[in-house]
């Protein structure tokens, strides 16, 4: 997982509310066994009309997105199933952070695990970074390490956030590369207790 410090992006407006995860990566993709091939899908269902030709609609279509990394959505978003893959195809489309009100809790915790950052701002700081959005192409900076979203012309939101949490994605770090860490310790305690039960065996 890449360490994730500081963060400048072009953010695209998602302007919905109640975004569920099989709207993030349907179903029907959910094959695969790699965290990564997933970005392709990601939206299916609102990127592709019926006839699986590209809705020019949809804002992650629009040629002015193209590149966008920090998405702006609305309450509530990652709802319905736990499912991983939602944060693995937001991940692999280049989606790194993700800034709404509100997110569904197991999402939520997935992101971090996965290497995303979901930031909560209060609905009257989103509303305002959509009006922005609306009026140029605009690229926003998040620094985790200050917790503050900031954008060329003055703006500027301090966000917060879990001190472990941020910990393990300002130096890259999952569950299992975080108990790799920590090798030495653990086949140190295994050959020690190994020990110990043939001594009490053999006693």
């Amino acid at each position: 997982m890449e360490p994730l410090t500081k963060h400048t992006g072009l953010a695209a407006p998602l302007d919905k509310a109640n975004v569920d995860t099989d709207q993030i990566i349907p179903k029907q993709f959910l094959k695969r066994v790699e965290r990564t091939g997933f970005g392709q899908f990601l939206f299916y269902d609102w990127r592709f009309n019926d006839d699986q030709q590209i809705n020019e609609n949809f804002v992650l279509n629009k040629p002015k997105m193209k590149g966008a990394s920090i998405l702006l959505a609305r309450n509530n978003f990652g709802c319905g199933s736990s499912r991983e893959h939602a944060p693995w195809a937001l991940l692999d489309y280049g989606i790194k952070v993700i800034i709404a009100p509100s997110f569904a809790d197991i999402f939520y915790n997935n992101c971090f695990k996965n290497g995303i950052l979901p930031i909560k701002l209060s609905e009257a700081e989103v509303e305002v970074l959509f009006k922005k959005s609306q009026d140029y192409d605009m690229k926003l900076t998040v620094d985790l390490e200050k917790q503050i979203v900031t954008d060329n012309s003055g703006l500027s939101y301090s966000f917060e956030t879990d001190s472990y949490r941020k910990s393990m994605l300002l130096k890259g770090l999952d569950d299992i590369a975080l108990t790799e860490k920590y090798d030495q310790q653990i086949f140190s305690y295994e050959q020690n207790k190994k020990k110990v039960y043939q001594h009490v065996v053999h006693s």
